[in-house]
């Protein structure tokens, strides 16, 4: 297993040490952010999904570099970041706030786009990440940060940029999940 593979599978660990540090209250601090009180935990699964949502850029950086792009990667990495975003979503539907169609949209929408990929390597074929489908997770990363941090800092000055960004990656997951089943609709059978 290459270094960028390994990456990728550390990126998978931490999905549960987010959602742990998301649900277990941890009394011993709480931060104020400008209209919202955040606990310690959500701090702690805050910092544990910026390393993990970090390791996205760095294990595709590492697998072109060196020439490391392997069709376990091409499967893997994106699922390892369809599985941090939605566990993250759920805890904070969980905790109530994050709404919840917007989680389904969301899920939804990885859950099609696993199982258009799942199809296509039945095929023998790898549908890698595109362009559009990384601005969405990216988008997606952002707003759940600042959902975890509660809006840091532009709660100070009252400017929601955690719903804004949340908004802007459900509408996002909606038109990257309609690229890859335009560009691919080969793989179900459909007319070209």
């Amino acid at each position: 297993m290459n270094l960028a593979n390994r990456i990728t599978i550390a990126r998978m660990i931490m999905v549960p040490i987010v959602m742990l540090f998301l649900l277990v209250r941890i009394p011993l601090f709480q931060v104020y952010t400008g209209g919202r009180i955040i606990s310690g935990g959500e701090l702690i699964a805050a910092f544990v999904f910026i390393i993990a949502a970090s390791t996205d850029s760095l294990d595709g950086y590492i697998a072109r570099k060196r020439k490391l792009i392997t069709n376990f990667g091409k499967f893997m990495d994106p699922l390892a970041d369809k599985l941090l975003v939605s566990t993250s979503l759920i805890c904070l539907v969980a905790l109530q706030k994050v709404p919840a169609w917007i989680a389904i949209i969301i899920i939804a929408r990885e859950f099609a786009v696993t199982g258009l990929r799942a199809v296509a390597s039945s095929e023998g074929e790898v549908i890698a990440a595109s362009g559009l489908g990384k601005w969405k997770t990216a988008l997606q990363m952002i707003a759940l940060v600042e959902i975890m941090i509660g809006d840091f800092p532009f709660s100070y000055i009252g400017i929601p940029f955690d719903v804004i960004t949340l908004y802007a990656a459900a509408i996002m997951t909606v038109i990257s999940g309609i690229d890859y089943f335009m560009k691919n609709r080969h793989v179900l059978g459909a007319q070209s």
